[in-house]
């Protein structure tokens, strides 16, 4: 399963913090698979990556997430955490919150 999370650009999985998307710096795509991640890749823009997300994990509830849902993506905010590994964490544990209409 695949999960984009803006991030502020240094490029480092351990380091790299949530944005709001008038922030971001870099995509972190997250692979997640079988409860752990598989891989994390970086990314200027979104279009660079071709293939099916699943989802989306956003800094608030309130950013603008119309055209993530529009594009089939299921889209999550966090909570508290801001690092790649407390999100993905939170992910697991369904303690993220689902953004909707």
């Amino acid at each position: 399963m695949l999960i984009w999370i803006p991030v502020d650009g240094s490029g480092d999985e351990k380091r790299s913090k949530i944005a709001k998307l008038f922030e971001l710096k870099q995509w972190a795509l997250v692979d997640f698979d079988a409860g752990e991640i598989k891989s994390t890749r970086f990314f200027e823009k979104r279009e660079e990556f071709g293939e099916w997300v699943d989802f989306i994990i956003l800094e608030n509830k309130f950013e603008s997430y119309i055209d993530f849902m529009n594009e089939g993506m299921m889209v999550l905010c966090v909570r508290e955490e801001e690092t790649i590994e407390e999100i993905i964490e939170a992910y697991k544990f369904k303690e993220l919150d689902e953004v909707g209409f």
